[in-house]
């Protein structure tokens, strides 16, 4: 449940991408070629096409219109058929730099970054300085997991361009998506200082997103506290407001913010889990049980079964709890925290040999934890 938001705040703003020069003159293909344009401009996607389509009839190459052609199916999301127009005005115009950026970003929004790195490559051959691809192709490196080339590029927009904010986001999500949570969080406070008041809420999110994972949770409050007070319904910033205080062990203003979002989505199981917990920590047992039960009639949740075993913990019922931690163990064989809780049922039943075997159990897995070698190392 850990990564549960993260993420969301994959925050890429929209690219500006101008349209081609057009032809001078005042010929009926020139005429058509500016209609066009401008019916694609002001987004009369209809109107736009029909105009580029009967340039075509008049010269069936043109690559005004078959650029502007690939341009609407874009922009109504239909990316194979952009594609084929952007193809096939380079098979007449190899060098075509509009072509070349709308069938990468097609490429791009299709999830075929590898293309789209190769077709921005080519690209920069032609036009290296610019600023809009070379965040394009930093934003691919980061898709197909490449670290180093992602910065690095990010880095030379960032030469270029100070406070670049696509690159100073991208950055942020490169860092972030890697488990650099300090550069991440740098990036992203760079965006926030241009603007504090009129803040995206996704740099907000993200920042408080940020100090979640580095667990420095007080800090986290107010970038989430900020996004409620324009959107008091968003859902990132209640889970991120609610997941701190949980960090700070204030179950009750936890619990408050789950049940916010309960309010509006009364079946998600995992939140249903985390007001469980919160539930279980203020002694409120029989709340947290029926809590969890709901998660459970949703869908099977490990995290909801192990709320189930330490209510029957917490209420003296081991022998319940044992059965129900060794049930876990079949999905999470890995997870110190369930040996030492079945270790400390049996303790408490008075079966130290059983306590002892269940802890070696995790020691022959090979892994080492403190608090269990701990444990072994007082009852031996």
């Amino acid at each position: 449940m850990a990564g549960f938001v993260n993420d969301q705040n994959d925050l890429e703003l929209d690219h500006p991408h101008q349209a081609p020069d057009l032809p001078e003159g005042d010929d009926p293909i020139t005429e058509l070629s500016k209609k066009g344009y401008n019916y694609l401009k002001e987004g009369v996607l209809e109107e736009a096409q029909t105009a580029f389509l009967e340039m075509l009839e008049l010269e069936p190459k043109n690559n005004y219109a078959l650029v502007g052609l690939g341009d609407v199916c874009r922009k109504r999301g239909e990316f194979e058929r952009a594609t084929g127009y952007y193809q096939e005005c380079l098979r007449q115009h190899p060098t075509n730099n509009y072509a070349l950026f709308g069938l990468a970003d097609s490429y791009k929004a299709l999830g075929l970054f590898h293309r789209a790195l190769d077709i921005w490559e080519e690209y920069l051959r032609q036009d290296g300085d610019n600023i809009t691809v070379l965040t394009r192709v930093a934003d691919a490196y980061r898709k197909v997991r490449s670290f180093s080339r992602s910065k690095e590029t990010y880095l030379r927009v960032l030469e270029k361009e100070p406070g670049n904010a696509y690159a100073l986001i991208g950055l942020g999500h490169l860092y972030y998506d890697f488990k650099d949570y300090r550069e991440a969080l740098r990036s992203w406070e760079k965006m926030y200082a241009r603007n504090p008041e009129g803040a995206d809420i996704r740099v907000l999110t993200s920042l408080g997103n940020c100090h979640r994972k580095l667990k420095s949770y007080s800090d986290g409050v107010p970038y989430f506290e900020k996004v409620l007070t324009a959107h008091p319904d968003n859902f990132y910033a209640l889970f991120g407001l609610a997941d701190c205080y949980r960090g700070m062990n204030r179950s009750l203003e936890s619990l408050d913010y789950w049940n916010r979002i309960l309010a509006f989505d009364p079946n998600n199981k995992v939140i249903l889990t985390r007001a469980g917990d919160a539930l279980r920590s203020l002694d409120r047992y029989d709340e947290a049980e029926t809590s969890y039960r709901k998660a459970l009639d949703i869908e099977f949740d490990l995290y909801a079964v192990l709320g189930l075993a330490l209510i029957h913990k917490a209420r003296a019922h081991y022998e319940e709890a044992i059965k129900a931690l060794q049930g876990i163990l079949r999905n999470d064989a890995n997870n110190p925290r369930i040996y030492q809780e079945i270790a400390e049922c049996h303790l408490h039943l008075k079966q130290k040999d059983e306590a002892v075997k269940i802890l070696a159990a995790f020691q022959r897995r090979g892994m080492k934890n403190s608090q269990i070698n701990e444990m072994m190392n007082r009852l031996r």
